[in-house]
């Protein structure tokens, strides 16, 4: 949040959820809930990289890519603990209320 922007991010998943194809989502959402914006930012950058994705399907933990002044035992307790409950809500969202398909990307805006 800032006084111009506020950016939230919902997961539409085209593939059924589950543990090791939701480490970016589950990244992504642990990162909202522990860290501050300017760390959120840079980690969010990380995370958006192809080589990334790649590393992570790969098997590499998450945690190898914590950026310096990121919280790291915060983000990797939620991490760890955030179960598939909300990437499913969040799923359920888009398609339900959104009436957005599977996998389907959209931008929603909502001024102050």
């Amino acid at each position: 949040t800032s006084s111009h922007t506020r950016v939230g991010i919902l997961n539409n998943p085209s593939s059924k959820i589950q543990e090791d194809n939701t480490a970016i989502a589950r990244g992504i959402l642990a990162a909202f809930l522990t860290q501050n914006n300017s760390n959120l930012k840079s980690f969010l950058s990380k995370l958006s990289k192809e080589e990334t994705a790649k590393s992570l399907a790969a098997g590499t933990k998450i945690v190898k890519f914590l950026i310096p002044g990121m919280d790291g035992d915060t983000f990797e307790k939620k991490y760890n603990t955030l179960g598939l409950d909300l990437i499913k809500t969040h799923q359920m969202f888009c398609q339900e209320v959104v009436k957005l398909l599977p996998g389907q990307m959209a931008v929603i805006s909502n001024g102050r």
